[in-house]
């Protein structure tokens, strides 16, 4: 019988051997629930399991496009079709992993249907799109609601949102209130990594130490040198700090500094995240959590 579960936990938890330990016993593929992982070339900043590290444990959502392409949880919710269905084909079962857990409550809540655009509607965006803030001030005029949770310069979102319009002639809000959304998986179970704080700073400091002796900064200048530093996936954390050390504003200790106190931050919000947003969770320590999966699915 074909099962699903999740593993969510903030980053450098110790997922990804977790995960790959699970897929052996209990016959399953691995889905990564991690935004950054998806891009090809982005390897080391995104600490994403090398092949060997996957130990022949097959893997969906890592090395999917290119820095300069637009990924968003649409993209994601088609790729967990696409893991799904190999699963099934194969018997084999699926388990979803990462620290995205936005990525994983939109799954549950569910995503409202998004209208067929058109040629003329695309035109017609793309000609206001060359003048993005007066667009965006037009968008938050009439529906503040739903654009103050965009910034004024993501021209991305601010895209989907002028598409919506030009094409319905509904606000956003509008729209997504005539269109609820439908559940894209029921009856998950999720499980969590239980990290005490102290130990998961002491985790990103060494994972951070090991990213820079892997060599995180000559990646980041072959990136920075194919698609420039324009991609939102260029401010991403590891990224952003190494392209500061490269324009000198950072010397060698203060880039390691700084790049695990920006992923202790963004541990933290993935925590604080987590605890909000699902509930019945099934959460206990790196070493106990296998043994209760494995008694459980």
């Amino acid at each position: 019988m074909y099962k699903e579960l999740a593993i969510i936990a903030p980053t450098a938890s110790g997922k990804t051997e977790l995960s790959i330990s699970l897929a052996h016993k209990l016959n399953a593929i691995i889905l990564s629930l991690d935004s950054l992982s998806v891009y090809k070339k982005i390897d080391i900043a995104s600490a994403k399991p090398t092949i060997k590290e996957r130990d022949g444990i097959k893997h969906f959502g890592i090395d999917k496009i290119a820095p300069n392409q637009n990924f968003d949880v649409v993209d994601f919710i088609q790729e967990y079709k696409i893991a799904k269905q190999y699963a099934k084909e194969n018997n084999k079962n699926l388990i979803i992993v990462g620290g995205t857990g936005f990525y994983l409550k939109s799954m549950i809540d569910g995503l409202s249907k998004s209208p067929k655009i058109s040629e003329n509607t695309k035109q017609i965006v793309e000609e206001k799109l060359e003048f993005l803030h007066s667009t965006y001030n037009m968008l938050y005029k009439i529906d503040e609601q739903y654009m103050k949770k965009i910034s004024s310069n993501d021209k991305y979102r601010i895209k989907k949102a002028l598409e919506i319009y030009e094409q319905t002639t509904l606000t956003p809000t509008q729209y997504f209130n005539e269109n609820k959304p439908e559940p894209i998986v029921e009856k998950l179970k999720i499980f969590q990594i239980d990290t005490d704080v102290t130990i998961l700073r002491d985790r990103i400091f060494q994972r951070t130490k090991k990213m820079i002796k892997n060599g995180i900064i000559n990646e980041v200048i072959e990136l920075e040198h194919l698609y420039t530093r324009k991609p939102n996936c260029m401010k991403s954390i590891g990224i952003k700090e190494c392209l500061d050390f490269l324009d000198g504003r950072l010397d060698k200790k203060n880039l390691e500094y700084q790049i695990s106190t920006h992923t202790a931050q963004l541990a933290k919000r993935q925590r604080t995240f987590n605890k909000s947003q699902f509930c019945d969770i099934v959460s206990d320590n790196l070493k106990n959590l296998e043994k209760k999966i494995l008694s459980m699915v």
